[in-house]
């Protein structure tokens, strides 16, 4: 556990985006276009995929295949626009988003998936969709410290 715990616990890297919840809420107002654009580009992606998987060999593909490489392009595109936010896209289907954020000296991730209004989640960075908790315990976490430094004041 403590090997665990060494690994987690890090200094800001130089250069990279931190987010606080109220950034990564007010980020959401860009993102969640991005990502609805995104959507869109990745069921026609995998739908032109799928035609060119499952289409006969007498057919010329090379319509389908254009179309393809102009639908990855647009993907790379949306990816690179949330690159430059600072963002980093986990899932193309579910369109799961993590903000990088710092929390008691350690790197976590907030999370934020399309449909919903603000950012509810975070997780620590090797857990992923599934090791989601509730945003409120980061809240109520720098709140009782705050309070503990006020006491001991």
């Amino acid at each position: 556990m403590a090997l665990q715990e060494k690994q987690n616990t890090a200094s800001p890297k130089k250069g990279k985006k931190y987010f606080t919840i109220s950034e990564s809420n007010l980020a959401l107002c860009l993102v969640s276009k991005i990502v609805d654009d995104l959507s869109v580009s990745y069921r026609q992606a995998v739908k032109v995929r799928q035609r060119i998987e499952h289409t006969s060999v007498d057919i010329d593909l090379t319509e389908l295949k254009s179309r393809y490489e102009t639908e990855m392009g647009k993907l790379n595109g949306f990816i690179d626009e949330l690159q430059q936010v600072g963002v980093e896209l986990k899932d193309f289907e579910k369109c799961i988003l993590d903000f990088p954020a710092m929390h008691e000296g350690r790197e976590i991730y907030l999370c934020w998936h399309k449909g919903e209004d603000k950012v509810n989640s975070w997780h620590e960075l090797d857990q992923g969709m599934y090791g989601r908790k509730d945003i409120s315990l980061l809240v109520n976490a720098r709140s009782t410290a705050a309070q503990e430094k006020l006491i001991n004041y």
